[in-house]
């Protein structure tokens, strides 16, 4: 059913063009050369292409690739970024593809740049028939999915996409995602002032206060657990991480700084504005109480809670077409950002999350032909 050299080749240089997207501009790139290539792959498909930068963001580019017209259709997304590497701890070049005991090894091979290639083989599948198209096909590639979700913040904003449905093809091996938990990370700083050990009197412990600021965010823990609950999930309640703490510069000197790192990640149903303001509402008389300024940041702009009716005609086809029952996972994606747009949103696609993020990362080939055949089947569904 797919022309395997061509998928090989595609994926290859989707591989071989780096696009890692980090929070250390060190380690950034940008992700227009895989956005061109998947354009002019499109193109030749009958596709119209726009090119869409990241406002804010020098060298991101997101793709919304078209083909056909209507109300409805069908979008499939995928982000054209990758996490960073560390080349020496892989068996193999990461931005070189290799073709091993039925696995094709790569950065991003399984997260998620092998997706596109599906795409494309699903889209050649139906070459004969794409003139009778009655809804549009939506081919989208996003931008910094890995680090701010700047791409599919902008195309929230921008209000497009418009399509009835929306699947992403974020590796969950093709069974249908529904919902997944949200996320926030925040930075808590408390500011004190220094002194001499020999006489407290002399100064403010910003690691006094900030043992404070740990408990309080342990009792709220405690209270959000007891207020929200979903048997949906493996971990039924909403997480909270004390991740990092920085404080104090020697053990005779009274800390005039600390500062922690926590990220919190809600159930559906919890709002992240209602848990910011939450926070501050905990934290800051602490500060008050104790006369050190205490000030809350967000770590970045945070993904809401995801939850896609378990009755919607989307979850109920991709059920049929996969032969698997809908699920939820633990990671965040883009889905909210299409959900908001209106759009009726599974995550599902080829490859497993066990792989990404890690050295000699792969996708199993035996996944691609039952993931093509699938997509071949939804596009027939939802826009013919």
């Amino acid at each position: 059913m797919i022309d395997t050299a061509l998928f090989k080749q595609q994926l290859s240089e989707l591989i071989a063009t780096p696009s890692i997207s980090c929070a250390s501009p060190r380690l950034d790139t940008s992700n227009e050369g895989v956005i061109h290539l998947l354009a002019n792959w499109l193109e030749h498909l009958g596709f119209c292409c726009d090119i869409m930068p990241v406002a804010d963001h020098p060298g991101k580019s997101n793709l919304i690739a078209t083909l056909g017209k209507g109300s409805g259709g069908l979008v499939l997304a995928g982000h054209s970024d990758t996490v960073p590497c560390n080349p020496e701890l892989w068996h193999q070049d990461p931005f070189t593809l290799a073709d091993k005991d039925q696995r094709f090894y790569g950065l991003g091979a399984t997260d998620m740049k092998g997706f596109f290639p599906v795409v494309l083989a699903a889209v050649t599948a139906l070459s004969d028939k794409l003139q009778r198209l009655q809804q549009p096909l939506i081919v989208l590639a996003t931008a910094d999915e890995e680090t701010s979700m700047s791409g599919a913040r902008a195309l929230s904003l921008a209000g497009r996409p418009k399509a009835r449905y929306a699947v992403i093809g974020e590796p969950t091996g093709m069974r249908p995602i529904r919902m997944h938990k949200g996320i926030l990370m925040n930075a808590v700083h408390v500011q004190g002032e220094a002194g001499h050990s020999s006489n407290p009197a002399l100064g403010k412990n910003a690691l006094e206060t900030m043992h404070q600021v740990m408990g309080a965010l342990l009792k709220l823990r405690t209270q959000l657990q007891q207020r929200y609950q979903h048997a949906g999930f493996e971990v039924a309640v909403p997480t909270l991480n004390l991740g990092c703490i920085h404080g104090g510069d020697n053990p005779n000197r009274i800390c005039n700084a600390s500062e922690l790192h926590f990220d919190l990640r809600p159930l559906p149903g919890m709002s992240l504005d209602a848990l910011h303001r939450e926070i501050e509402q905990t934290l800051r008389p602490i500060g008050d109480r104790v006369g050190m300024p205490i000030t809350i940041r967000k770590l970045f702009a945070g993904v809401e809670a995801f939850e896609e009716a378990a009755n919607s005609e989307l979850t109920t086809v991709c059920e049929a077409l996969t032969g698997h029952a809908s699920d939820s996972v633990a990671f965040a994606t883009e889905a909210p950002f299409f959900q908001a747009m209106g759009m009726q949103t599974i995550v599902m696609g080829p490859g497993s999350i066990d792989q990404a993020h890690q050295p000699n990362e792969y996708i199993d080939q035996r996944q691609i032909e039952p993931a093509v055949k699938t997509l071949v089947a939804l596009i027939e569904r939802c826009c013919f």
